[in-house]
């Protein structure tokens, strides 16, 4: 496909400067399931003149359904898919997999494209896209160039990545950090940036979660050689003077026309302390860190009015063919093209002239004069006889109504079919809930880990552990970590080595890891990181192969009871919940990893500390303190098993654990009941 450049509208003053500026497509979102809930956003009927606006000037419009939806708002969900197919969308964005099973069931015939939310990292999640129906990628911020041409030299789907805006430190997709820190969650639409906030590094430094924002404007050329056909810009809730600068240096980058003043406005407009690439060039570290300053403010308020001149006015965007019938004693027909519709007007015969005639060229003239509209006129065919007078008034008149016309065409669209939903989905029963147990660390692995019915190891375990474990009676899974990226041909090595020592299953974490479980021949668990909030998505786990999945740590423990599905399924029940996963370690921003060792920690500002542990190139922020419901058993329903998550812990502390669990023992020490009772907004 063409060239894309994709541009965020969260007001409809948003909208119209990237329609001005020449985006050639917008997302937006609703007033529900989108990621950005503090957005203007867009109602209904507000939706629907969004797209008849953006239609009539040749630009797509993609709504973001992308959020975690749970069983209370599917009919919800249903009425805002149905309402933006009767808009005439152009696309679905969307993270939940049980909310992608539903946009296909009511509304197949518009597109879905995979939001960045899904965490698809590699080549391996691509393929499980490709199954699931999807169109579209959104890729990872973290993908360097040389991981993106890998990606689209092995797949036709359409990709799209980031090209400006913020950077998140999380794996989009993988933060709950906003979520058990304060309730407002990041898979909800509603994260409070709490990483923007002061971190320090086992009490050194400062903000160690903050990055720059991204800007790769002027390397657009280089991401379509690498595979990337729609170049992103983020800011649903910037100004629309941002939306117009950033769009408008995009379009000078794809036309070879750099304009300095405006790449220093756009940064002077939104920043923090500047710019990065890091991830594109494979350069991270220290340079991509970076807060919004005093002076960062300050630059943003001199540039505001000249950047607003950029959307001001109307701009012609889209050629049009005119073709007029200028003859003795019959009407003047008008015929406009453009987009592949065409219209025809008619107006009163030309005059006989008196005084004198009009030629062809003021004829011309005038009907290339299509000023305040998005049209310009591009072929002017006249079928034309000499002696003849118009007033210019009635020729204006039937250019205006040829117009007028041309733009109700351009806007139609085909009705897509909506189907009906039933959501009657029985909740899931069963009356014995196992114990499984996580290990971070093959280290940890105590000898004797009686009363546990599954093991999930880490893919560097050793065969001697595994065949031990096996020997023992206890199901030996495998984890295939949330991080992926580039590792996808070792991690389907490891699988099988440990595969001949006797592991039994893989517990994928992402898409990417169901793909990698399939190519070692194994079955799979859906772990944590898959975000399985709602039936929907249980159904489709299944589908997808799942022997049994992990429900998400943001629903509380009523909802999780009552999630349906027929498949095994199961909570966390212990451990340090991994607030984010990164691909640039805040430790080492401090320290070199030799002087961390695998044993730092983050602080807050108000001194509560958070674990950092590394793995596969890759870093895991843990929450302060350990999730705990040995004592709250009796309010677990419906589950089949439930998680025991070690990731810091000694082998006796693992011990001590289990044997709480068995025995329903309180607490000793600091503890979280996580979300589980109180849920997330």
């Amino acid at each position: 496909m063409a060239i894309e450049i994709l541009a965020p509208a969260g007001s409809i003053e948003s909208l119209q400067a990237a329609v001005r500026c020449g985006a050639n497509a917008v997302y937006l979102g609703g007033k529900a399931f989108n990621a950005r809930r503090n957005a203007s956003n867009f109602s209904d009927e507000e939706l629907k003149n969004a797209v008849d606006y953006c239609h009539k000037r040749s630009v797509k419009v993609y709504l973001t359904l992308n959020t975690l939806v749970s069983d209370s708002e599917l009919s919800t969900a249903y009425d805002a898919i149905k309402s933006a197919c009767d808009a005439g969308i152009d696309a679905f964005i969307v993270q939940d997999i049980g909310l992608a099973s539903l946009v296909r069931q009511v509304c197949s015939s518009v597109p879905l494209h995979a939001s960045t939310q899904m965490s698809v990292q590699s080549i391996e999640g691509i393929r499980i896209l490709e199954k699931l129906g999807f169109s579209r990628a959104v890729l990872p911020r973290e993908l360097s160039e040389k991981e993106i041409a890998v990606i689209s030299s092995q797949t036709d789907m359409e990709l799209e990545y980031f090209v400006h805006g913020a950077l998140c430190m999380c794996v989009s997709g993988q933060c709950l950090m906003s979520s058990v820190l304060g309730g407002r969650s990041g898979n909800r639409g509603l994260c409070a940036q709490p990483c923007r906030l002061p971190f320090g590094v086992n009490g050194k430094g400062g903000n160690n979660l903050s990055l720059k924002d991204l800007s790769l404007v002027d390397e657009i050329r280089r991401l379509e050689k690498a595979g990337i056909c729609s170049f992103k810009i983020e800011g649903r809730m910037k100004r629309p003077e941002y939306v117009a600068a950033a769009v408008t240096a995009c379009k000078n980058s794809i036309n070879s026309t750099p304009d300095e003043e405006l790449s220093r406005s756009l940064q002077a407009v939104f920043s923090r302390s500047g710019f990065t690439k890091g991830y594109f060039e494979g350069r991270l570290g220290k340079d991509m860190f970076g807060t919004r300053t005093k002076e960062d403010v300050e630059n943003a308020s001199g540039v505001l009015s000249g950047l607003g001149r950029l959307y001001e006015k109307e701009n012609p965007i889209v050629p049009v063919d005119f073709s007029l019938t200028f003859l003795p004693d019959a009407p003047m027909l008008l015929t406009a093209s453009a987009l592949g519709k065409t219209v025809c007007v008619e107006g009163n015969p030309p005059q006989t002239s008196i005084n004198r005639a009009v030629t062809r060229e003021e004829l011309r003239d005038r009907l290339s004069k299509c000023g305040g509209t998005q049209f310009f006129a591009e072929k002017i065919e006249i079928e034309f006889s000499d002696g003849l007078f118009v007033p210019a008034g009635e020729l204006n008149a039937l250019r205006r109504n040829a117009l007028s016309a041309l733009e109700e065409a351009v806007a139609e669209h085909e009705t897509n079919t909506v189907s009906p939903y039933n959501y009657n989905i029985p909740p899931h029963r069963c009356d014995v809930t196992k114990l499984h147990a996580r290990f971070f660390d093959a280290r940890e692995i105590p000898e004797n880990l009686s009363g546990i019915s599954r093991a999930i190891v880490p893919l560097e375990t050793d065969g001697k552990t595994v065949e031990r474990l096996c020997k023992s009676g206890i199901e030996v899974a495998a984890e295939i970590p949330s991080a992926v990226f580039s590792n996808f041909g070792k991690y389907i090595e490891d699988l099988m080595r440990l595969k001949s020592h006797g592991v039994s299953l893989a517990w994928a974490c992402t898409l990417d890891g169901i793909s990698i479980a399939e190519k070692a021949g194994l079955p799979f668990s859906a772990g944590f990181g898959m975000n399985i909030f709602n039936s929907l998505s249980v159904r489709e786990a299944e589908a997808l192969g799942a022997k049994d999945i992990l429900l998400s740590a943001e629903l509380n423990l009523s909802q999780a009871a009552h999630i349906g599905g027929d498949i095994p399924r199961g909570i966390m029940a212990y451990g340090r919940i991994p607030l984010m996963l990164t691909r640039n370690c805040p430790v080492r921003n401090e320290l070199s990893c030799s002087e961390c060792n695998g044993n730092s920690f983050l602080v807050d500002r108000m001194g509560v500390e958070f674990p950092v542990r590394c793995k596969n190139g890759c870093s895991y922020i843990l929450n302060s303190r350990p999730l705990w419901l040995a004592d709250k058993q009796n309010d677990i329903r419906n589950c089949d098993f439930a998680l025991l998550y070690f990731t810091t812990e000694t082998k006796e502390q693992v011990l001590e654990v289990i044997d709480s669990f068995i025995c329903e023992k309180s607490a000793k020490g600091d503890f979280t009941r996580g979300l589980y009772y109180k849920g997330v907004t």
